[in-house]
């Protein structure tokens, strides 16, 4: 009655077919039955308002080849179709009716509310599980349910399957040729639906938004996008995201229905995530505690000197050039995990570091500790007054290679190290006292204790951290500004790039025998120098720490 190329005008369907594609399915038969589905699709209303369709394979498992919510059109269906491959193994027909019922036809997969809900189930087999119960569960839910069975099919399942009355349900067929049959029945059913009564054409209806014409006499309402239906099924209400929290604003949140976009208060600039927000104006939000100047920088800020003057240590405070004599103590991982031909690059770094420093019995002193699960001072503060004594001594250095005692050094290095007796200038003379710690890992004891005493009492600390080295434990170990006193990278060779950019903040100074002479018009040139130390500093973290 309906040709191949006619199609039928019918209220709005969802059908799902639920087809087998067990062993016992011989590969020529797969293909008929792959021929009948496009038969049939050919011959309907094809479209997110008419007919909507899904298509299931079931074997031993079930598997969803799209939903009814995936395709709106017929070339795209006819081409998923085409592309199904058979799972080929048993036949549980109860538990591919379970998923039609529970998943197939649910809102999530595009099951409308109202619209008549219609299965088909193709089948050469016996069920190797129970159909009746669930079969009747899902007929009970409204899903009207035909089961075509071919060749070797069991009528009295397929009967347990079906919707009553039987004769209009159900189809046994002898060979998989003769399918095209049911598929003239099965047109014919649905399209004998008579649209001649459409409530929303005629406005009878009374739906805030939008009217959806259901079929003879039936109507639902809908609403526009960004609206959600009332409970009274007929009205619309914006739908706020910022007032639900729908939302990922870091700041302002301005909703219009359905949607939101982000906003920043003053000062603050939209990203281009357009969720966060930067702040630009650091120097009026924060306490910065610049001694003479701060300058903003997107999300950032630094504190500058006048001419003439060099910003400190502290990143904040401005004075004229601090001495260049300072006591330094080097405090070097030799747990295991370092390696022996890694701890040779250690003890090169520690060299490179001697080499940037001014060294002399009045001018820059240096000590080294090694430690693992002990700690051992392997020169102290005054046994060498030159540089090459020094890096001599360093290459001399044996690897401990035991655990990484972190903590217990830091103690050391407070408690002995920074001692007079191991040849630390005195307090009173104001000269630098400058810890740099070197670690490949997590420290296996605490060190918050002596990280924060050391501090206190007025050392500089320096961390540098390479390969697992944890960075929270080398912010910790640092001074403030904490950026400027730790470095990190992911592996020992690049560790000769840290001791390049580690300008230990001092000015140079001359030495005349016995008495020191500061030179503060060095400081002109300093000011100088250190900006472009900085800079360095700058592109070094960016590429090897902010990279990571």
């Amino acid at each position: 009655p309906h040709g191949p190329n006619q199609k039928c005008k019918s209220g709005p369907v969802d059908l799902v077919f639920l087809i087998d594609s067990s062993r016992s399915v011989r590969p020529h038969e797969f293909e008929t039955m792959r021929k009948f589905l496009i038969d049939i699709l050919n011959t309907l209303d094809i479209g997110l308002d008419t007919t909507r369709v899904g298509v299931v394979q079931y074997s031993s498992q079930v598997r969803s080849e799209f939903s009814l919510k995936t395709h709106s059109k017929l070339e795209n269906m006819v081409k998923a179709i085409n592309e199904i491959v058979p799972l080929a193994q048993g036949t549980m027909t109860g538990l591919a009716i379970r998923y039609l019922m529970n998943e197939a036809f649910s809102p999530g997969q595009g099951d409308r509310p109202k619209v008549p809900n219609v299965a088909v189930i193709v089948t050469d087999g016996r069920p190797q599980d129970r159909v009746a119960e669930v079969a009747a569960e899902a007929r009970e839910r409204g899903i009207e349910i035909y089961a075509v069975g071919v060749a070797r099919a069991d009528m009295t399942s397929l009967r347990a399957m079906a919707s009553p009355p039987f004769e209009d349900h159900v189809f046994l067929v002898e060979r998989f040729d003769l399918i095209y049959q049911f598929g003239l029945q099965f047109q014919d059913k649905l399209c004998a639906i008579d649209l001649s009564i459409d409530l929303c054409a005629e406005g009878k209806h009374d739906c805030g938004h939008v009217c959806v014409n259901m079929g003879p006499g039936i109507f639902t309402c809908d609403c526009k996008k960004g609206y959600r239906l009332n409970e009274d099924e007929k009205s619309c209400s914006a739908i706020d995201l910022c007032a639900e929290g729908k939302h990922d604003c870091e700041q302002i949140c301005i909703s219009t229905p359905g949607v939101f976009t982000c906003d920043c208060n003053k000062g603050f600039k939209l990203n281009r995530d357009k969720r966060t927000c930067t702040n630009m104006d650091m120097c009026n939000t924060v306490k910065h505690g610049c001694d003479y100047q701060c300058v903003n920088t997107p999300g950032s800020y630094h504190c500058i000197c006048p001419e003439g003057q060099l910003l400190q240590d502290d990143g904040k405070t401005c004075g004229t050039c601090k001495s260049a004599n300072i006591d330094l103590v080097l405090l070097i991982d030799g747990s295991k995990s370092v390696r022996p031909q890694n701890f040779e690059l250690v003890k090169k770094f520690v060299n490179q570091v001697v080499d940037s420093l001014d060294v002399s019995a009045h001018g820059t002193r240096v000590g080294l500790v090694q430690y693992s699960s002990r700690v051992r001072t392997e020169f102290p503060l005054n046994m060498y007054h030159t540089a090459e004594d020094i890096k001599a001594a360093v290459m001399k250095v044996d690897y401990m290679e035991k655990g990484t005692m972190t903590g217990l050094a830091l103690k050391h290095m407070l408690e002995y190290s920074f001692s007079e007796a191991e040849g630390a200038r005195p307090a009173s003379r104001n000269i630098p006292r400058i810890g740099l710690v070197f670690t490949d890992g997590r420290s296996q004891d605490d060190i918050s204790e002596y990280a924060k005493k050391a501090k206190e009492a007025g050392i500089t600390m320096y961390a540098v951290g390479v390969g697992k080295a944890v960075e929270d434990e080398l912010r910790e170990i640092a001074s403030d500004p904490v950026e400027k006193h730790f470095y990190y990278t992911t592996d020992f060779s690049a560790i000769n790039t840290i001791a390049d950019n580690l300008k230990l903040n001092v000015c140079p100074a001359e030495s005349q025998g016995e008495v020191e002479v500061k030179d503060p018009c060095a400081c002109e040139n300093l000011v100088e120098f250190q900006q472009a130390t900085m800079n360095s500093l700058d592109q070094f973290t960016q590429k090897h720490i902010l990279s990571k």
